[in-house]
């Protein structure tokens, strides 16, 4: 039979349709892979080159607040007493700017608890849009922190 097929339907006419449940079929079991290998890989960790930036020199109208190896806390660089001196010299400031912006800068001897007060301060203090300062990595190896 010339210009036939091997695959006819009921009528005898020839199959010309693409039949796309294997596809599917592939197409599910590799978002079922992809899925498990991404929370694998999220989960360890994995290196990746995060994008550059660079900043201005310019950081007028943003609150800096320091906690030293000894939880100190600073404002601006003048320390602060208590948690209440604190809040009302972050409020001063806060009050002087339209869209009040801090970054947390915080030792790394200092326990998380500290950053997290210094966090919870500025916060209350009605500063919102909050950052935390970190220093670029040298390049080589990372470096493991020291327990």
């Amino acid at each position: 039979m010339a210009g036939g097929s091997l695959y006819q339907d009921d009528d005898g006419d020839a199959i010309t349709d693409i039949n796309v449940t294997p596809f599917v079929d592939v197409a599910l079991v590799l978002m079922v892979i992809f899925m498990v290998t991404a929370r694998l890989i999220v989960a360890r960790g994995v290196e990746v080159e995060k994008p550059k930036s660079t900043v201005g020199d310019d950081l007028k109208g943003t609150i800096l607040v320091t906690v030293d190896a000894d939880a100190t806390l600073y404002v601006m660089g003048e320390q602060q007493p208590d948690r209440n001196s604190a809040r009302a010299a972050i409020e001063k400031l806060a009050r002087q700017q339209k869209i009040p912006k801090a970054i947390i800068a915080g030792d790394t001897k200092v326990a998380y608890g500290a950053i997290f007060m210094a966090i919870e301060v500025t916060k209350s203090a009605g500063v919102d849009s909050i950052a935390l300062a970190n220093d670029p990595l040298p390049s080589g190896p990372i470096p493991v922190m020291p327990r």
